[in-house]
């Protein structure tokens, strides 16, 4: 095992050296603190596509955020809102259906096209509505969408058939990412991996090249002088460029960053993370903001519509063991459905104790004994739910392995469901297959719940029956609806507190962490920053020599 690990950071190394054109040192090619130079990060998974609504997938996101601009800016330590693209914040009326938006003038996609009034439009209508013909999903972020209107050159205004409080917030995401004309006529197909060069946004980094499913070079605009005008640094970025390289094995990540061979790397594994307490390491562990890492039950599933036998399972779980064995003080133990920086976050960590006394107690009760093997049965059926494993979350198949183990102890059986990235996705659409669901999501807003949640969004407890169109439970649905269409900051506090609480009270949802993002870094990388819910920035990195 030493003998390929070490031969994978061999290969790492020598295809990030080839791409920068550098000394293995990881100089940047002779770059100063001033500037210059290209930045090597690796990425645990390749990307799968650059259309913004659809790019929430970590690594998505990661290109997405260096190509392009967006309307308003996410502070990431405040998670204010601040003018980007739009030269101040919006004008928005009493019931948030209208937001009118002045534009900066004098901004150019990479190809040369303004990004003007009518570009602008035609971006949000198309994000805001979607195309079923060419398979462009709408974007979750986006909710009661009606239509754009250009006002003049630099002014636009958005209507909405309800309100839309959160569209603010939406158009600071890589959601919303704005694209060039001729980019926004392309088919969900020609977003994806082998057409990266020709995804043209005005952002600081264009992508220069790409090898499908290993890597992408980016490179730095010249021209580009519209940042954020909170950001410290204005103009290009002080790098030449970054070199994204996928290496799956988080040895070979830690190892060709440690060594010195490549600059960054994303998804640090918890028991890697004292490497980078040594000289000339540094570690960042980014908050999300949003949804924490936690275990669905799919309450519609025969056997987890009794609600004793979801409370069984929340109680015969140790959530503290699980981060005490598994990870490190950058994931705290969750205390709700919610990150506790999130917005709206409501405490509800009472609804989780672990006591597998009572968890027995509570099988018991709904008739569930235990069986020859240890396995409970009622009327001839074992109680074995699966589980998927969650291949973009941190350790999620150990962390699955460990409730396996602690609901044998109170005769619940799990299996893990196995398989790639692709059949995962599939898996997770059928309450057949996967009847509990490992996952999170982040985003700094009110209506990440109903992002996660909601029939219509990520529908993560399949609360929708898509087959039959049955919606197990309205009420809750009709809880994280509120939260996206009521206008003011106090009601959708509220409502969010009443989504939370019914998610908590039905044990529909155990929140296991605070989930990061974990970076580890070469010291000699300066002003490395992320966004707010931890994506990758590299417009003001530079590289020491």
């Amino acid at each position: 095992m030493k003998k390929r690990r070490a031969a994978w950071i061999g290969a790492v190394a020598a295809v990030a050296i080839a791409m920068t054109g550098c000394s293995a040192n990881g100089d940047g090619g002779g770059a100063a603190a001033a500037g210059g130079g290209t930045l090597t990060y690796l990425e645990p998974q390749t990307w799968i596509t650059l259309y913004p609504p659809a790019g929430g997938f970590y690594p998505n996101g990661g290109v997405i955020n260096q190509i392009t601009d967006r309307l308003l800016y996410q502070n990431p330590e405040t998670l204010e809102l601040e003018p980007w693209i739009a030269e101040e914040l919006p004008e928005v009326n009493a019931d948030a259906t209208e937001y009118t938006f002045k534009l900066r003038e004098g901004v150019t996609y990479s190809d040369g096209t303004p990004l003007d009034a009518e570009n602008v439009v035609k971006n949000i209508d198309l994000f805001g509505t979607g195309d079923p013909e060419r398979a462009l999903p709408v974007s979750e972020a986006i909710n009661n969408y009606d239509h754009g209107e250009v006002v003049d050159e630099h002014t636009v205004k958005f209507h909405f058939s309800a309100p839309s409080p959160g569209f603010g917030q939406a158009v600071s995401t890589i959601n919303s990412g704005l694209l060039s004309n001729e980019t926004l006529d392309r088919t969900s197909e020609e977003f994806g991996p082998g057409n990266a060069a020709e995804i043209i946004g005005s952002g600081p980094f264009v992508v220069e090249k790409e090898k499908i499913g290993s890597e992408l070079a980016l490179a730095a605009r010249e021209d580009y002088d519209w940042a954020p005008p909170s950001r410290d640094h204005q103009g290009p970025a002080r790098i030449d460029g970054v070199n994204f390289i996928v290496a799956a094995e988080a040895s070979v990540r830690v190892g060709t960053v440690v060594s010195g061979q490549a600059d960054i790397a994303r998804t640090i594994p918890a028991p890697d993370e004292g490497q980078f307490a040594a000289d000339g390491l540094e570690l960042v562990a980014a908050p999300t903001n949003g949804v924490n890492n936690a275990l669905n039950f799919r309450f519609g599933h025969p056997l987890l519509q009794d609600i004793r036998v979801r409370q069984a399972i929340i109680a015969g779980i140790d959530r503290q063991k699980i981060v005490d064995t598994l990870f490190t003080d950058s994931y705290p133990l969750a205390t709700g459905v919610l990150a506790e920086n999130a917005r709206g976050y409501v405490d509800t960590s009472e609804n989780y104790v672990f006591d597998q006394d009572r968890a027995e107690q509570l099988l018991d009760e709904a008739g569930w004994t235990p069986g020859s093997d240890g396995i409970r049965e009622k009327d001839g059926e074992k109680l074995v739910l699966t589980f998927n494993e969650a291949l973009p979350q941190p350790r999620s198949k150990d962390v699955v392995t460990l409730v396996q183990e602690q609901l044998a102890e109170i005769g619940i059986g799990v299996e893990i469901f196995p398989g790639d990235q692709v059949a995962q996705d599939e898996a997770q659409r059928k309450l057949d297959t996967i009847q509990v669901f490992h996952t999170m999501v982040g985003r700094a807003d009110f209506d990440v719940l109903k992002s996660q949640l909601y029939s219509a969004n990520r529908n993560a407890l399949l609360n929708l029956d898509a087959a039959t169109g049955t919606v197990h439970d309205p009420e809750l649905d009709a809880l994280l609806a509120q939260i996206a269409s009521v206008p003011t900051v106090e009601e959708r506090e509220a409502a969010s507190a009443a989504a939370q609480q019914r998610i908590a009270e039905q044990a529909y949802v155990l929140p296991l962490f605070e989930e990061p993002q974990v970076f580890g870094l070469q010291s000699r990388v300066k002003g490395f920053e992320t966004e707010s819910i931890g994506r990758p920035s590299f417009y003001e990195a530079t590289i020491e020599k």
